[in-house]
């Protein structure tokens, strides 16, 4: 799963590396600890342009009733989401770059679980994306509510010893084949990300704790 994440990248540089809009002033401070239900950025394609929007973390389907469950829906799994009632509409139409620097997972010795950092190895100035699925609907109280999920597949031979599943990252040259209209191509990106372009490190268990957000989460303790 991924249940905790990174994006340190400025805000000027997530608008270049994913060739988008800002909307307006939207400006967006670095986050060292990404919890559910908490506000993230995100990639959407609105009129053939790509648009920097901000989502809560915790899908909720355009058609349900209750927005209590904005933080149980933080994953969803390739193998399922095409048929799974929340998130098959958005699949055909409201894909996301869920905006990363990299994420954590939990490796489990003996009864002990440490924290792992994992990003991509060419991640080490640039943000890259999750994909992700949104959704816009009504809030409580009035206003428009915008929630996204995480799509996780299972783990590749590297993020294996640690998990046996992680979020799906798209590639670079496949942002437009994501984010855009057409859904035929979408089984074939929802796979493991290379692991040999992948690098892993212990850190803090600092980052145990979502309340704990400074640079002091991502410092690497041990290469794996």
């Amino acid at each position: 799963m991924c249940g905790r994440f990174v994006r340190t990248s400025e805000t000027r540089v997530i608008l270049r590396e994913f060739d988008a809009d800002g909307g307006g002033d939207l400006d967006i401070a670095p986050s060292y600890n990404i919890a559910p239900s908490q506000v993230v950025a995100a990639i959407v394609n609105e009129d053939d342009k790509r648009r920097l929007a901000l989502c809560r973390w915790g899908f909720v389907p355009h058609w349900a009733k209750d927005i209590s469950a904005v933080n149980k829906a933080i994953n969803a799994r390739a193998e399922t989401v095409a048929t799974n009632r929340a998130f098959s509409s958005a699949l055909k139409g409201h894909r996301c770059l869920v905006v990363s620097d990299g994420f954590y997972e939990w490796r489990r010795n003996s009864a002990a679980k440490t924290p792992v950092f994992i990003r991509l190895k060419s991640a080490t100035s640039t943000p890259f994306g999750f994909a992700g699925l949104y959704s816009t609907r009504p809030g409580a109280g009035g206003g428009v509510l915008h929630t996204c999920t995480i799509i996780t597949t299972t783990a590749n031979t590297l993020i294996g010893k640690i998990h046996h599943r992680m979020p799906v990252i798209i590639h670079r040259y496949d942002y437009d084949l994501w984010l855009g209209h057409e859904a035929d191509a979408i089984p074939d990106l929802l796979r493991p990300y290379p692991d040999d372009e992948m690098e892993v490190a212990y850190v803090s268990t600092m980052v145990n704790s979502p309340k704990n957000n400074s640079p002091e989460c991502i410092e690497p303790i041990k290469i794996i």
